[in-house]
């Protein structure tokens, strides 16, 4: 797994940080940084709540002096039709960001339905494990909650692995180590996730059990 450098949108900070790159988004950030190789003049980038698909979409805006449209599903068609042209006639590039593919954006507008069904489009995948490992820890690491070696472990086979899980359950411990003043260890992340009603995908290994 890499990283690149930019500012990064994890638990809402504005702070400078990377962006870690694994299987889950390595397409996508290629095909962000080939710009010039596109086919036409416009991309659309998706990806689900919480895995930086804005964040990347500004650093493509910075990195190619090109445009972006952000939550594009939902904005007004003509404004997406007149932005798609302006690309083409000043072959600037333009970013479409969202939440799902553009086959199941409702669009009513011919022109646009056409040109949307030949955009490049991709998109970022929930994460994959070496990601989920890299996030929960860089949440904890950037809050400065102290946590057990093995408690990203721990978690991973507990918890879904999504953005948005992992988001909620680095809150929720963090905002239980600071309640009380103690260290997340497996035992802490356990008492706290059960409190708060949060189930394992995957039932605890018994084995692992007796260690905790």
């Amino acid at each position: 797994m890499s990283q690149i450098s930019l500012p990064f949108d994890w638990h809402g900070d504005a702070r400078d940080g990377d962006f870690l790159v694994s299987e889950a988004n390595s397409q996508a950030v290629t095909h962000l940084e080939r710009w010039r190789d596109w086919p036409v003049s416009v991309s659309v980038l998706t990806g689900p709540p919480r895995s930086g698909r804005s964040t990347l979409a500004r650093h493509f805006a910075r990195m190619s002096g090109g445009t972006i449209i952000d939550d594009a599903q939902g904005q007004d068609e003509h404004r997406l039709f007149h932005a798609w042209n302006a690309a083409q006639t000043d072959r600037r590039p333009l970013l479409m960001v969202g939440l799902a593919p553009p086959a199941s954006w409702t669009v009513t507008l011919p022109d646009l339905r056409s040109r949307l069904a030949a955009v490049p489009h991709v998109a970022i995948a929930e994460p994959d494990e070496a990601l989920a490992r890299a996030l929960i820890a860089r949440a904890f690491d950037r809050t400065g909650a102290g946590y057990a070696a093995d408690l990203p472990d721990w978690l991973l086979r507990r918890i879904e692995r999504s953005y948005g899980a992992i988001d909620a359950v680095t809150r929720l411990l963090d905002a239980a180590a600071l309640s009380s003043g103690r260290k997340i260890s497996t035992a802490l992340a356990k008492e706290a996730l059960q409190d708060a009603g949060f189930l394992p995908i995957v039932p605890p290994d018994p084995s692992t059990d007796q260690r905790e």
